[in-house]
């Protein structure tokens, strides 16, 4: 079985990480492209299209991956969905929760797959990491503590600062991710609270974000990312009753606990797992690896988020 693909956008992510994933991908096909700049496309060899609704039609796709500004994620996949398409769609799900349940409901509407590419939930650190807490490696988990600080991003990324179509700053950006990442190893959040603010950049969006989350579990969780920070951090630590287990840098193999140091590597592309787990789940063989009932979630808290932040 092949699967054929349509990728819709082609930045930075899509041309670094995705289309390679694809091409790599021994069950997958690409079938076609959508871009405002059809030239983009040319070196890829396949067909492209400036319209959407006439690619879903033409390339005739069995999976469609969605990697476009957060502003057109519900109304494209919602799209593709009733056209009878699976999707994967990158993160975060959409501009806010509402529009997130939409596409949940179009998913079951419909019953094809829909999936959010929060890859990190394919990192073997991660998995192992889960595996772990469940076995009592630290006692009981009751506080986790993780964190992204960068600079602003680059220009040819310049939407992400635009809200209309982004959502948001390093909160949607960086933060969701983070957010996910403690979603998949705690479970539902029960309450939440934080605060945005601009504290160096007078952007459009908030140039940082601080995130507490109470989970059901007991876990008290507290993400913090900034785009305001000349070093970068990528810091995920994670106390018990017994013990803490340490995954900085979280992109990194390195995972410390009290039974020792382990290394478990990423992919070399990132979105490979992702994107090969997919096509698993098409093929019946796995199930998506970050659902949609399961990625609102992280759509959920952001709102609560800026529902409660007071201004500085």
């Amino acid at each position: 079985m092949s699967v054929r693909w349509l990728v819709v956008g082609i930045g930075d992510i899509t041309t670094k990480r995705v289309l390679p994933a694809i091409l790599d991908e021994p069950r997958s096909t690409l079938c076609g492209i959508v871009t405002r700049t059809p030239a983009k496309a040319e070196r890829y060899r396949v067909p492209a299209w400036t319209s959407f609704d006439q690619a879903l039609h033409e390339a005739a796709p069995d999976a469609v991956y969605i990697a476009t500004p957060v502003s057109m994620h519900a109304p494209q996949t919602i799209a593709a969905l009733h056209a009878g398409k699976h999707v994967l769609c990158e993160k975060p799900v959409a501009l806010d929760y509402a529009q997130a349940v939409t596409m949940r409901d179009a998913q079951i509407a419909t019953g094809q797959l829909l999936g959010i590419a929060y890859y990190r939930r394919t990192y073997p650190k991660l998995l192992r990491a889960r595996q772990l807490l469940a076995e009592g490696a630290i006692g009981r988990p009751v506080f986790a503590e993780i964190n992204c600080h960068s600079w602003t991003p680059p220009e040819d990324r310049g939407w992400l600062i635009d809200p209309a179509m982004s959502g948001g700053g390093p909160l949607y950006d960086i933060g969701s991710h983070r957010i996910d990442v403690l979603n998949f190893l705690f479970g539902k959040p029960a309450r939440v609270c934080g605060q945005v603010s601009n504290v160096v950049h007078q952007l459009a969006v908030e140039d940082s974000a601080t995130v507490m989350i109470e989970y059901e579990c007991g876990v008290r969780g507290v993400v913090d990312v900034r785009w305001h920070s000349r070093v970068d951090r990528d810091d995920f630590r994670i106390i018990g009753t017994e013990g803490d287990m340490v995954l900085t840098p979280l992109n990194s193999p390195r995972l410390q606990h009290p039974g020792g140091e382990e290394s478990w590597p990423t992919h070399r592309n990132l979105h490979f797992p992702c994107v090969a787990n997919f096509v698993d789940a098409v093929e019946g063989l796995s199930t998506v690896a970050a659902p949609i009932e399961e990625a609102v979630v992280t759509d959920w808290v952001t709102e609560q988020v800026l529902n409660s932040h007071f201004p500085r």
